[in-house]
């Protein structure tokens, strides 16, 4: 919450607040364009002032703008089904977790899919290197099994990561979660990238790909091969988490998503999908500031 930042804000701070460098802090205190004091020779920065300026500021979404009902980000086959059986009114954008990412940072929707790969978990550290003093949260939806969607019966023998050079490869949009976690496995183990195949924007499109033989396979989910009859070989577990706005999260949208996840049906569900593991469910991992 906002009344968790400190009283003043350093110059770091306020950089981070603004995501800009900390040399542009010091200009723009210099020019008088934004709300600073000095004490003993250091800029400080009125937290009450400057959360004021930034509401006011035309460039700058505020935080506290009423936001629409949308879904931003990666595509998950139980989110999507979920919004729509549980009543909840939300409609969905999906393309891609960093797309998601950017337009909920500039208020378009009430939360955002992500499976961001990090050095040390998921998600964590792209939510808080971009929403550190929002007013948002970062909420477990559900561990999901990935790896490789292969036709039926495994034509191409596909059973490691090294197989991936010699075949043609779904393509997934630069800012999707998936593509960003292939291109870091790849380059962990020094192997090169497949022949390029058709874009899939969502995880069903890269299913059908296959599906139609437009590529040998995809870095998909097990719930999207079981969908099609597809063949699955799984590389590894991922987390795949909603960001929030804290204030959202109260509004009967929100409240509607996480009551139905709670039914039988939507346990069901993710077992007939398969390779779902929902135990941890709405298991927080950050609180915004």
């Amino acid at each position: 919450m906002t009344g968790d930042l400190p009283t003043y804000l350093t110059t770091r701070e306020m950089a981070d607040l603004l995501r800009v460098k900390e040399r542009k802090i010091y200009d723009l205190a210099a020019a008088g364009e934004i709300p600073h004091s000095r004490a003993t020779g250091k800029l400080l920065f009125p937290r009450d002032v400057v959360l004021a300026w930034i509401d006011n500021a035309s460039e700058a979404p505020s935080p506290h703008a009423p936001r629409p009902p949308v879904v931003l980000g990666s595509h998950d086959p139980l989110l999507e089904w979920s919004l729509r059986e549980s009543g909840s009114g939300l409609a969905a954008l999906f393309d891609g977790s960093m797309d998601g990412l950017e337009r909920f940072e500039q208020g378009e929707g009430v939360a955002a899919g992500l499976h961001v790969v990090q050095d040390e978990g998921w998600n964590t550290e792209a939510v808080a290197r971009r929403l550190r003093f929002q007013p948002v949260a970062l909420l477990q939806w559900a561990w999901r099994s990935r790896g490789f969607i292969v036709p039926a019966g495994n034509p191409k023998s596909v059973s490691r990561l090294a197989d991936v050079a010699r075949l043609t490869v779904v393509q997934r949009q630069p800012q999707a979660g998936s593509q960003l976690l292939l291109d870091r496995l790849l380059g962990e183990e020094g192997i090169a990238a497949g022949a390029a195949g058709p874009m899939a924007r969502d995880e069903r499109e890269a299913a059908l790909a296959v599906l139609d033989g437009s590529a040998d396979l995809a870095f998909g989910l097990e719930a999207s091969a079981r969908q099609f009859k597809l063949d699955f070989v799984p590389v590894c577990q991922e987390r795949f988490d909603l960001i929030v706005g804290r204030r959202d999260w109260f509004e009967p949208p929100l409240q509607a998503l996480q009551a139905f996840s709670r039914t039988p049906a939507f346990s069901q569900m993710a077992t007939t999908l398969g390779g779902y593991r929902i135990d941890g469910i709405w298991t927080p991992h950050f609180n915004g500031g």
